[in-house]
């Protein structure tokens, strides 16, 4: 009867260990969220820009331009310099530029993101580790404890029986 109460003493003191942290958030989708229409606009542009489809509509939109001043039989709106194409496409390069430079911004705020996550993480691992380490030290002290008290019963019972006269060997 003592040996139980003793078990339900030491049942009752181990560390009871719980989670208190929020939930894993997906970053994509929240970055996805925080987008307005003209940002991913400009996004899907972006990736249009850097696409061999953009490359091949725009080297064709040149020739075109070109075939049609060079043989246009009675009226050139853009002569042989091609001071208009030049231009177009100096205009045309700066406004894909902003747009490219827009959708590095939005990769940088997704990445800023990303490390906060990280740092989230990394804290909440450090929390649980040191929960896991207090709860073996607890374990420690308790499987220390139960070990005195099984030599104390172990000396017991060798008094106990020499008292009775039985051999410590049987």
């Amino acid at each position: 009867m003592f040996v139980v109460r003793e078990i339900e003493d030491l049942a009752r003191s181990l560390t009871r260990h719980s989670h208190d942290h929020g939930p894993v958030r997906d970053l994509n989708r929240e970055a996805d969220r925080r987008l307005g229409f003209h940002q991913r606009l400009a996004g899907d542009l972006a990736r249009l820009i850097g696409s061999w489809t953009f490359v091949v509509l725009q080297a064709l939109l040149s020739l075109f331009w070109l075939v049609l001043n060079v043989f246009a039989a009675t009226q050139h709106w853009d002569p042989y310099p091609f001071l208009l194409l030049n231009l177009v496409l100096s205009l045309e390069s700066a406004m894909w530029t902003v747009l490219v430079l827009m959708m590095l911004n939005q990769l940088g705020d997704r990445e800023r993101l990303r490390a906060q996550q990280e740092y989230e993480v990394a804290v909440k691992t450090e929390e649980e580790m040191r929960a896991v380490m207090a709860h073996l030290e607890a374990q420690d002290e308790v499987l220390l404890q139960i070990l005195q008290r099984l030599d104390r019963s172990d000396r017991a019972a060798r008094r106990l029986g020499r008292r009775l006269g039985i051999p410590e060997d049987a």
